[in-house]
């Protein structure tokens, strides 16, 4: 899309305010709203902002940042008419005063990586699948734990009471361009997934967000709360952000498919899936990022624990979906949808090219349930475990001798702090549990 055309679009929907948005290090959107008259300044990359206001970017002393928009995420949004007026969005990079990529930009720096995939030959092509709660809020609109509906896995009205806010949500993301391919309720009562078309990974990352972010609108219009929690209610499934990836030559073929090799995958892929299984429990504290990541990520209830991989055992870490051709693909089942895209696709695609450049060779596939080997099995086939906690996951990342080359020292460095400092205080808090447990006994 270019400028003029977004000008035209402006013009003809009568778009009067714009949402300038970019991301920080820790996955979350922000968002600068302007009226019409500043739009253009905008389109020119002119709209300045405190960076030292965000935390992991910059001190005070140094906090002038522009934001340099991509002209192809520019839409409408949909439920923003009012009175015939528009609201529109455009999600931006973060540039320094001297015209360079800031290195914190999540966006850059996938970008970064993703120049040095395309130096060996690759372009990235992903497709999250992100599920999500929806949650009745009580009479002073604080979220509860308690759903509309008594549903499982693929059941249909009139049990799933959010039926109408997938809807809803649904014919909200098709307006805005993306190509929905299914939506259905999930195994957890209140637990929904909706499932739309890869992308390239800059893109797919760009919609992963937005996604999100109509997911959660859509519902505060049924009064209901939707959360990505990884696991919000003890004892039943948790949400996952399964994340299907592929690696494509330059010029347009699946870098992962050869049709005469076993189970029609190539070296290229044997070798991507080594290098994610080699990588795993060093990307496990930003795939899965939160304290509460570590409940779901537990043996029992589909959670991806194990680091392995399958043709279809979806009790390992990375299954390969049975399409070929184009659509042959890795998905790495781990990730849960609190992650940062961009820090999530950069460190699953350095992973898998740290294995092409080293020529790495996986372990054999484990085509058994791995919930139901013994300890002992699973040392003799060589299968670990993810991390326990996010303590665990940090000191991993901290080892991993690919983490800081991915994520740039800057943010490294201030994804670690935000980190630890996020366990501390978890470690710090007198728990409910705790309270049950001790107060009346001790």
């Amino acid at each position: 899309m270019t400028r003029d055309q977004i000008m035209e679009i402006i013009k003809e929907k009568n778009v009067n305010f714009f949402r300038i948005q970019f991301v920080d290090i820790f996955g979350f959107m922000k968002n600068i709203a302007i009226p019409r008259s500043q739009i253009e300044k905008a389109l020119d990359g002119k709209i300045m902002f405190d960076g030292s206001s965000i935390e992991g970017f910059v001190r005070i002393n140094e906090s002038d940042m522009y934001l340099k928009p991509d002209y192809n995420t520019f839409v409408v949004l949909p439920w923003r008419e009012k009175n015939g007026c528009n609201a529109a969005r455009i999600i931006c990079d973060v540039y320094n005063t001297n015209g360079t990529p800031f290195v914190g930009c999540p966006r850059n720096n996938l970008k970064r990586v993703l120049e040095e995939a395309r130096q060996l030959g690759y372009t990235m092509n992903v497709g999250t699948e992100c599920e999500f709660f929806l949650f009745r809020r009580d009479h002073d609109g604080r979220p509860t734990t308690i759903t509309d509906d008594v549903t499982g896995y693929f059941d249909v009205e009139p049990d799933d009471g959010g039926i109408e806010c997938r809807r809803k949500i649904i014919q909200t993301l098709e307006a805005m361009g993306f190509e929905i391919e299914a939506s259905h309720h999930e195994v957890a009562e209140g637990q929904h997934e909706i499932n739309f078309k890869y992308a390239d990974a800059i893109t797919a990352a760009d919609n992963t967000v937005t996604y999100k972010w109509v997911v959660r609108s859509i519902a505060a219009e049924f009064g209901l709360h939707a959360t990505f929690m990884p696991k919000p209610i003890f004892g039943i499934n948790g949400s996952g952000m399964h994340t299907n990836q592929s690696l494509f030559n330059l010029d347009g073929t699946n870098a992962f498919y050869d049709e005469k090799a076993p189970l029609q995958l190539s070296e290229v892929a044997y070798k991507y899936i080594a290098g994610v299984i080699k990588n795993a429990r060093g990307f496990s504290a930003v795939t899965n990022p939160l304290v509460n990541s570590y409940k779901r990520l537990v043996a029992g209830y589909e959670a991806p624990v194990y680091v392995a991989w399958s043709a279809s055992n979806r009790s390992a870490l990375i299954r390969i979906p049975a399409s070929r051709g184009l659509g042959t693909r890795t998905e790495v089942r781990c990730p849960d949808p609190t992650c940062n895209p961009y820090l999530a696709f950069a460190m699953m695609l350095n992973s898998g090219l740290d294995g092409i450049r080293n020529n790495l060779t996986p372990p054999s596939s484990t085509d058994v349930d791995i919930f139901e080997m013994t300890a002992a099995e699973k040392v003799a086939a060589g299968i670990a475990s993810m991390p326990a906690n996010l303590y665990e996951a940090i000191q991993e990342l901290k080892a991993n001798p690919i983490a800081k080359e991915t994520l740039g020292s800057h943010i490294f460095e201030k994804y670690i702090e935000g980190k630890e400092k996020e366990w501390d205080n978890y470690r710090l808090a007198v728990t409910d549990w705790e309270l049950d447990n001790y107060l009346s006994r001790y």
